[in-house]
């Protein structure tokens, strides 16, 4: 009887920890999916909301010798950017989602494909580094990949 009811205690130890870790995951996720929904309206204040002021947006690309290279871009640009859209061109499509915490700290791993227009344009898979904040998960930095092939 004591080791059906430690056992059950274990159980539920080890459910109410999954149920904490994914709430916080889903927590981790909130600015990245409002990042999406504010390129696709075209909504440069949305965005805006997600990012830590400072945050850093990169991406790998390769030289025309075929070396890579890491370039930097302004969030300024980029925003306005999606503010000079029309809704609905801006269309990245997240094939998943996969987060990792640590305390106040959250890294995600996103691939996906966007489309300019209704057109597929490119693939690749965005990093995100986000800081938990009293306000809630924000966005710290941006890394991506973008290709034309190889996409899934």
């Amino acid at each position: 009887m004591k080791k059906k009811l430690l056992f059950s205690m274990v159980l539920m130890a080890v459910g109410s920890l999954a149920y904490a870790q994914s709430a916080e995951e889903n927590a981790a996720k909130l600015p990245i999916q409002q990042l999406f929904e504010g390129m696709k309206k075209s909504d440069s204040s949305l965005v805006r909301q997600t990012l830590m002021v400072g945050a850093k947006l990169e991406g790998i690309t390769k030289t025309p010798s075929g070396e890579m290279s890491v370039r930097s871009d302004s969030f300024e640009g980029f925003l306005k950017s999606i503010g000079k859209a029309t809704p609905g061109d801006l269309d990245e499509r997240l094939s998943s989602i996969e987060i990792r915490i640590d305390g106040d700290l959250a890294t995600a791993w996103t691939p996906y494909q966007f489309y300019y227009k209704g057109n597929f344009s490119h693939c690749g898979v965005n990093a995100f580094q986000l800081i938990k904040t009293a306000k809630g998960w924000k966005i710290w930095s941006i890394i991506d990949t973008r290709r034309k092939d190889n996409c899934k």
